[in-house]
């Protein structure tokens, strides 16, 4: 089985949406006004393909995003600059065979050499305990709790460090060097190049 981490294209929203919304209790829903300001504005927006088809995405915007989530506002009060990841989503079929330690791989790699910290939250009313120890096992800790209205749902709300942002905030101040792997996804009226993620 190989798994090919790529950005979204704009024809598979829709599909992305009805996987987000199949998801369960985990995920929030959204509708297609959301999955649209996600692919016109997220910084990180890449599906999973496993055998040729999507397997589960990942949407993730930076400090400056426009998202109204408050999940992301309660980071954006606390912390200057991160890369927040909104949600992943993994198709039932395609869980627990690894495409979500590939996707924090990925994700954790465009991070670092853009912000000096990469931002999640876990749902914490459904004894999801496998979320904490996967975030965990990253290197995520705990920065505090949350309650979002309306619903009241608790969570828990977790930072990694990026050890590797100073070094390339150090050394490519003004632009990262022109590589594929560097790439950020094109977005209007943004410098996608930039190693401070504006």
């Amino acid at each position: 089985m190989s798994i090919v981490i790529r950005d979204v294209r704009e024809h598979e929203l829709d599909s992305v949406l009805a996987m987000n919304n199949a998801a369960g209790i985990g995920i929030l829903p959204m509708d297609a006004a959301k999955v649209r300001f996600f692919w016109e504005n997220a910084d990180y927006f890449r599906v999973a393909e496993v055998d040729g088809l999507i397997a589960g995405f990942l949407i993730a915007v930076s400090h400056d995003s426009s998202h109204d989530s408050s999940n992301f506002l309660w980071f954006r009060e606390r912390f200057e600059k991160f890369l927040y990841i909104d949600r992943i989503v993994i198709a039932s079929a395609r869980r627990s065979v690894g495409v979500g330690r590939v996707f924090y791989g990925d994700v954790q790699s465009f991070a670092e050499a853009r912000y000096p910290h990469l931002a999640a939250e876990v749902f914490i009313e459904n004894d999801n305990h496998p979320a904490l120890i996967f975030h965990g096992s990253f290197g995520f800790r705990e920065v505090g709790q949350h309650v979002m209205a309306p619903g009241n749902i608790r969570a828990c709300m977790l930072l990694k460090d990026l050890c590797s942002f100073p070094f390339v905030q150090e050394t490519y101040p003004n632009a990262l060097p022109n590589v594929p792997w560097l790439a950020a996804r094109a977005l209007p009226g943004r410098n996608n190049n930039l190693a401070t993620g504006t």
